[in-house]
């Protein structure tokens, strides 16, 4: 009975940058849950344990920091990065950036927002070997011998491939007369993203989501990485984000509960808000 009064702090480790200390966060840990449970749950309640990487998250950590080796850097690679280095997000195991990297890996914008894949990379010929991009990649813990690949130079090498392969091309392939060489800014060369088919113009997008109520924070901002920025950063774009909570409580909620919640809201500008009894 006394265990839970003595031992109530949780202290996590905390850096901003890779230049910046080292802090510690203590945080008091409340509730009747065992010791582990109430720990793990405040980590994630609080986004200092992610159970979810979204792949944009994972690129921009890559971009950002950087994570890159080069042009390229390997999954085993990262997941000792992200076990060993505070200022990248603490995972709850090697599945969430595993899970991150298969998103990234499939989706049709990874020119834009993601990666490439390949299999090893061929210095001598200076090309990756087995070059993947846009499709499913079978990559789990018994499979992470493989490279990510910056998007520009994955692209790079498929726009060169295509012009060899294709019959009646003349000239040097994209990048050629540049002599370019991993490292080099790559010019020519499509557009990324670019088709040379016409489609109807889409204006408007609508959806609706149900986020977990224990992880409201981790959803909300993995929507807000990956489907409300893409909008936000469109020329002319108004975007609306409404947040609408619904909550049923069978055995009533406290008086204390009722003044919090609707104090709460006001000073958080709730459009409406109330409670209702049945």
């Amino acid at each position: 009975a006394r265990i839970p009064e003595a031992y109530q702090w949780l202290l996590v480790p905390a850096q901003a940058t890779p230049q910046s200390p080292v802090d510690w966060q203590s945080i008091r840990l409340t509730g009747q849950d065992p010791l582990a449970v109430r720990a793990s749950k405040k980590l994630r309640n609080d986004e200092l344990l992610i159970t979810g990487l979204g792949a944009t998250v994972l690129k921009k950590y890559l971009d950002d920091v950087p994570l890159w080796r080069g042009d390229h850097v390997a999954i085993k690679q990262l997941i000792e990065d992200f076990a060993q280095y505070t200022y990248l997000p603490r995972l709850r195991d090697p599945e969430v950036l595993l899970e991150s990297i298969r998103s990234g890996l499939r989706t049709l914008l990874w020119a834009q927002d993601s990666f490439g894949y390949a299999e090893s990379y061929d210095e001598a010929n200076n090309r990756y070997r087995g070059l993947r991009c846009g499709e499913v990649v079978n990559v789990s813990l018994d499979n992470v011998s493989g490279l990510l690949v910056r998007a520009e130079w994955a692209q790079l090498q498929m726009e060169e491939e295509t012009a060899k392969r294709s019959p009646g091309t003349s000239g040097s392939p994209a990048g050629a007369e540049t002599g370019a060489e991993p490292g080099a800014s790559p010019t020519g060369g499509a557009t990324p993203g670019a088709t040379a088919t016409s489609v109807s113009v889409l204006r408007r997008f609508h959806g609706t989501v149900s986020l977990d109520s224990t992880r409201t924070g981790r959803d909300a901002s993995r929507i807000a990485d990956e489907v409300i920025a893409h909008l936000v950063g469109l020329v002319g774009s108004n975007v609306r984000v409404t947040l609408e909570i619904e909550a049923d409580v069978p055995d009533g909620v406290p008086a204390d509960v009722v003044r919090t919640v609707t104090e709460n809201s006001r000073a958080l500008k709730f459009t409406s808000q109330g409670f209702e009894a049945e």
